[in-house]
């Protein structure tokens, strides 16, 4: 079981540039409870980045560049498929 709706969406985040930024995200009720990863900009965002943490849901970015800003989207997966949650706004200025 998968459920379309998020119960928690990204919303957009504004930050100064060198500051760190954080995306929550808490995913649609699922069965097995579904794994969440994060897109940027359409490419799956790699946590091989010393810079990024995902943690239960939530996309830590501990001190913003400019190359971070983009649209995010917050993907839960499970056996059953996986779901896009609506898109989020990083502005780093």
């Amino acid at each position: 079981v998968l459920r379309d709706d998020f119960r928690q969406p990204p919303g957009d985040v504004v930050v100064a540039a060198g500051e760190p930024a954080v995306l929550e995200c808490v995913p649609p009720r699922g069965h097995p409870e579904p794994s969440i990863s994060w897109k940027k900009n359409g490419v799956r965002v790699s946590d091989r980045d010393e810079r990024l943490t995902i943690r239960g849901g939530k996309l830590m970015v501990a001190s913003t560049h400019k190359s971070d800003a983009g649209v995010y989207v917050c993907v839960a997966t499970n056996v059953v498929g996986e779901r896009d949650s609506e898109p989020a706004e990083l502005v780093v200025f």
